[in-house]
């Protein structure tokens, strides 16, 4: 099924552009078929140098506390050092940027969010294509939804109560994101829209820096992945709220969805992913998901994602796409639901 994109923008003079009728699974079959020749090389010669992982976003953010161990296993198994390069800004976008201008030769990759979707819909200029500019690898994760958080001198247990607070204090509540267009803001943009209620919105360059100011108190509510904040929960550093996805996760069985709550429409789906540059050998494209998929299946790998509440992955590039597919058309949706446009 193609991807129907939900509005025309203005994009800038160098960027290529996605036509809404064609599939971004036949975008990974046409890749791997352009790829330069001279850059042909055995699967057993690859890798034969370190390998550079862009992270966007800044230090302690959930790719962090996720992909570090997954780097660090697959560097074991490859021979070579990975290096785990966090570029942060620009809600992600700087990091990425220097990823779609790198080589097409399997050793830059980029460990990203689902804000690489998220920024297509969001922003009307970029300076890559989000997806002709780059190669899928595999999805690595799959969130049960981002969470509501508190710092605990917010005198409120539930959603109801958080709401009602925002009603008798309007735009006196401030809420952190990582950055415009980030699903930590956008958790709290539909929340708010649901809610009908008015939040100061704070952006940040990363979770990790929101997360610190909101453990100090200079912000009252965050939006963040379970994976991030799993043990300030455990520990009562911060309180949380709701959970935006469709069933409960098992590390916090007591903590309910904004659907219990009463609040449906508030749904965050949220995942990281590995992307090469488009044109990437396939065969380097096949290796590199091929490692990812049995680490993730390793009893300690399954360890970590369990304690942060989130579920391994590993698809294939084809599955992956087909994912990216249906990501993009429920934010597509539930923008235009929330009435909100594109910067």
């Amino acid at each position: 099924m193609a991807v129907q994109f939900p509005m025309d923008r203005e994009r800038s003079p160098g960027r290529r552009i996605l036509p809404g009728t064609v599939s971004l699974a036949l975008w990974v079959v046409l890749q791997g078929c352009i790829a330069p020749s001279a850059q042909a090389q055995r699967a057993d010669d690859y890798p034969s140098k370190p390998i550079r992982m862009i992270v966007p976003f800044a230090p302690g953010g959930p790719p962090d506390v996720i992909g570090r161990p997954i780097i660090q296993r697959l560097s074991e198994v490859l021979g070579q050092p990975i290096l785990f390069d966090n570029r942060p800004g620009a809600a992600g976008m700087i990091g990425t940027e220097v990823v779609a201008k790198s080589p097409r030769d399997g050793y830059t990759l980029l460990y990203t969010t689902g804000s690489h979707n998220t920024n297509y819909l969001m922003y009307r200029k970029l300076p890559y294509d989000p997806h002709k500019d780059f190669a899928p690898v595999t999805q690595i994760s799959q969130s049960y939804g981002q969470v509501m958080i508190v710092h605990p001198s917010l005198p409120v247990k539930t959603a109801k109560e958080l709401v009602a607070l925002a009603r008798a204090q309007p735009g006196k509540l401030y809420f952190g994101s990582a950055g415009v267009g980030n699903l930590t803001h956008l958790t709290g943009a539909f929340f708010m829209s649901v809610a009908r209620i008015d939040l100061t919105h704070v952006p940040y360059k990363g979770a990790g820096p929101a997360l610190t100011d909101l453990l100090g108190g200079h912000i009252q509510i965050l939006f963040p992945s379970l994976s991030q904040v799993a043990p300030q929960i455990h520990s009562g550093r911060v309180r949380a709220i709701a959970l935006g996805g469709p069933i409960r996760a098992p590390l916090f069985p007591d903590l309910p969805t904004f659907i219990e709550a009463g609040y449906p429409g508030v749904d965050s789906p949220g995942w990281q992913a590995m992307w090469f540059p488009a044109g990437t050998p396939r065969e380097r494209i096949a290796r590199i998901q091929q490692e990812v998929a049995k680490i993730l299946r390793t009893p300690e790998i399954r360890k970590i994602f369990d304690d942060a509440g989130l579920r391994p992955v590993g698809s294939t590039p084809e599955e992956f796409t087909a994912f990216i597919e249906k990501d993009l058309a429920f934010f597509a949706k539930a923008l235009r639901d929330a009435k909100i446009e594109p910067q």
